[in-house]
């Protein structure tokens, strides 16, 4: 995606510091600890016997950092993830690539990552849906499901040896994808959740969060039934005037489809240039805001309405911490110095993530 920079003027600057500098307050404090950059000290204790992993060193009998990130903890186990670095894939991640090279017996792909991924033909459904050993009849037949520059969406699925990430695509949801845009953002503001595929009705969209920073946004389409598609008769395959009709249809996008898809697409790339994490419960309110502004879509990507969704995070997350303190004040008046250690739910990425 090419980079999109942002025109401000002096007021809108003004605007947009003060929102992002609200949201970096409001942030949690056990957040930000968790946040280092080079040479910061990683607190632990000694006596557990911490096993020191990527991007930590042990210095003067400090365990510090060696890159700029996130600390994550695994049982005894202490790394910095880092921000800004390519997308490392993990076993089960859902992520959107595309095919490079159609080998022998295998798909690469590429996943925004330091190399590419290999799909097998064994780990395709084939077009039948038939559960069956593959033959040298689908091999040679491989074109006709993957070609070069298809996207597809896939699982990750295990890693070989020699470092080479496999992928499978045997569910109906995974497969090749068509009438949509495909978006590339920054890889950690896509946050692994239990549901990555999205069908937005009200918008008609398709709408897939890849876990590599690739974003499918298309149209949603409704798979044919097989039991329908054998009852055609024989003197309705034979017609090619109706069976051009069919198809023209089949492949034809209705303008308003088009126009929410691009909405869609639009609010995903704002999103990424403010650095906020990229949910479809902000996208969908992205999408609310501009049309209740009666923004059109090449609008949404102006300065003025990237201020505007950033003060409305921020005043968003104002109103979510108020109603904490009123909850916990409720609860238990003397307790409200262990406020700072519940998560205020603000959508942005940490003050490391914008600015690292």
């Amino acid at each position: 995606m090419r980079e999109i920079e942002l025109s401000l003027n002096q007021t809108q600057k003004i605007r947009l510091q003060r929102a992002l500098e609200n949201l970096q307050c409001l942030s949690s404090k056990s957040a930000a600890n968790a946040s280092v950059t080079v040479a910061d000290t990683i607190p632990v204790n000694n006596e557990d016997n911490i096993l020191k992993g990527h991007g930590t060193l042990e210095l003067d009998g400090e365990v510090v950092a060696t890159v700029c990130g996130v600390v994550d903890r695994v049982d005894k186990l202490v790394i910095v993830r880092s921000l800004r670095s390519r997308y490392k894939p993990d076993t089960g991640d859902i992520i959107v690539g595309r095919v490079v090279e159609v080998a022998q017996k295998r798909w690469r792909v590429e996943i925004h990552s330091n190399q590419d991924a290999v799909l097998m033909l064994s780990s395709v459904t084939l077009p039948d849906g038939i559960q069956r050993r593959r033959t040298a009849v689908d091999e040679l037949n491989m074109r006709n499901i993957f070609v070069e520059n298809d996207v597809i969406s896939a699982e990750v699925r295990n890693s070989q040896h020699d470092g080479t990430w496999q992928l499978h695509a045997r569910s109906d949801k995974y497969g090749k994808l068509e009438r949509g845009q495909l978006i590339t953002v920054p890889s950690y503001l896509v946050k692994r959740c239990k549901q990555h595929f999205h069908q937005l009705d009200q918008y008609g969209a398709l709408l897939i969060l890849g876990c590599n920073g690739y974003v499918w946004v298309g149209e949603l389409t409704v798979a044919k039934d097989g039991m329908e598609v054998d009852d055609v008769n024989e003197s309705e395959k034979t017609n090619a005037n109706s069976i051009g009709e069919i198809n023209l249809e089949e492949n034809y996008t209705p303008l308003e489809t088009r126009q929410n898809v691009c909405r869609i697409a639009n609010a995903v790339r704002v999103l990424a240039v403010l650095g906020f994490n990229i949910t479809v419960e902000v996208i969908l309110e992205l999408c609310d805001l501009s049309t209740s502004l009666n923004l059109d879509i090449h609008d949404m990507l102006g300065a003025e309405f990237c201020v505007a969704v950033a003060e409305k995070e921020s005043s968003h997350a104002k109103s979510s911490e108020l109603l904490i303190a009123a909850i916990a004040s409720e609860l238990c008046p003397h307790s409200l110095h262990t406020l700072p250690a519940l998560a205020i739910p603000v959508k942005i990425a940490s003050s490391s993530e914008c600015s690292g």
